[in-house]
């Protein structure tokens, strides 16, 4: 499963920065005002647009110009994540695999938009690339590695509520199963 793990992390770094290389050749950075160079709808309803901005910070713009912080600290959550994953490989479902692939190919997708930032300098390269902005609510423009690390976050949630739940049933099973009955007690009087 490590090894399908890797392709997957893999697959989904190069699907991002090949977004983000799309949206770099094609639509002009937008500073200020955001601009839709390309909206999709379900009828009248405007679902999302596609635009490019850069973002030197986190979520919501949250830690802007920290980017040797965001840098580090994304590449320690990277790499516990995959000792985790490397340490634990015979324990862990493939839901679990599936969820933390999603959330290191994330990390990883926008780790490269730092690691560029720093390498190349502000002026050639100013941030995160995103370019999905949804019309239908007021919400900060996201990237599809944004869209892997919710993704595999929430599955990762699940994974571990379900887990817990099925094995403390489990535990309570094998109690039920080592304690006498009421009827075999009855048959020892």
């Amino acid at each position: 499963m490590l090894i399908l793990s890797i392709v997957l992390i893999a697959a989904l770094v190069a699907e991002d920065q090949l977004i983000k290389l799309y949206v770099i050749q094609n639509f002009e950075e937008c500073r200020g005002a955001i601009r839709s160079y390309y909206t999709f709808k379900i009828g009248d309803f405007k679902v999302f647009s596609l635009t490019h901005i850069r973002n030197d910070g986190a979520g919501w713009s949250i830690l802007g110009g920290q980017t040797v912080f965001l840098a580090v600290t994304t590449a320690v959550i990277i790499i516990a994540i995959l000792a985790y994953m490397i340490i634990r490989r015979r324990n862990v479902t493939k839901p679990e695999w599936i969820s933390l692939s999603l959330i290191v190919a994330g990390g990883l997708g926008n780790l490269i938009d730092r690691c560029r930032m720093l390498i190349e300098g502000t002026d050639a390269f100013s941030g995160v690339v995103d370019y999905i902005k949804l019309d239908f609510i007021n919400y900060p423009v996201f990237n599809f590695a944004d869209c892997c690390v919710v993704v595999g976050a929430i599955l990762f949630c699940i994974v571990i509520l379900f887990g817990e739940s099925k094995s403390k049933k489990a535990k309570k099973a094998e109690k039920a199963d080592e304690a006498p009955t009421e009827e075999a007690d009855n048959e020892q009087i």
